[in-house]
């Protein structure tokens, strides 16, 4: 069975990102196998001017950077919140951050305006750090990039 919808409002909230530099907008599925996310590149994106100027594109890097924020950071705190490895009040002590890219695969792009599905399934997680098999889908299934990412809580200080 999955997490409620107040959960995922939590796991949300948790979320260290903010805009400009938040890439998930909502959480569709979530357990502790995996998570499914879902972003809406808006046409006002701080990168598009420069990236490219008459044919803007999403940077690889934010591709990524999405993918880190739902199928690492997200299913992290996630995964800490269920399991309780670092203690009670642990979101006061800690911060929940992508840090490692195993591999990613791209296959399209992602032009302003667009949809994208992302999915995180859990490879193993340990302790502090969570590490996850993720991709990114248009809404019409269509397979943008994959990857291989790790995340990890690490102290505030």
């Amino acid at each position: 069975m999955g997490a409620d919808r107040e959960t995922i409002e939590k796991v949300l909230e948790a979320i260290p990102h903010v805009r400009p530099f938040r890439f998930i907008d909502d959480i569709l599925e979530l357990d502790e196998n995996g998570i499914v996310g879902v972003y809406q590149f808006r046409e006002d994106e701080f990168f598009y001017p420069g990236h490219f100027p008459g044919w803007p594109v999403t940077p690889g890097v934010i591709l990524v950077e999405a993918m880190a924020q739902t199928g690492v950071v997200a299913y992290g705190i996630y995964l800490n919140m269920i399991s309780n490895v670092l203690g009670e009040n642990w979101m006061d002590r800690y911060l929940y951050l992508f840090s490692f890219v195993e591999s990613v695969d791209f296959n399209d792009v992602v032009r302003p305006g667009e949809k994208v599905i992302i999915r995180g399934e859990k490879i193993y997680f340990r302790r502090r750090v969570l590490k996850a098999r993720t991709s990114m889908a248009s809404e019409q299934g269509k397979l943008i990039c994959s990857g291989i990412l790790a995340g990890m809580a690490v102290e505030k200080g």
